[in-house]
């Protein structure tokens, strides 16, 4: 394998190892990587009864 595709595939594998919600797209053309898009997803949790209890306070 050449050394510019071990690059593309530890670039990779980089990608996936930190990726914890999201997407990773690897474009090929003409059998080669061109590009390689990541999309990181950030998920906060809500507490719904404090949500309606600060609502019903403030509002």
């Amino acid at each position: 394998m050449r050394e510019q595709d071990q690059e593309k595939i530890k670039y990779i594998l980089d990608l996936l190892n930190e990726l914890e919600y999201g997407s990773l797209v690897i474009t090929v053309h003409d059998g080669q990587i061109t590009q390689v898009d990541s999309t990181t997803k950030m998920r906060f949790t809500i507490n719904k009864k404090r949500e309606l209890k600060n609502s019903l306070k403030y509002g």
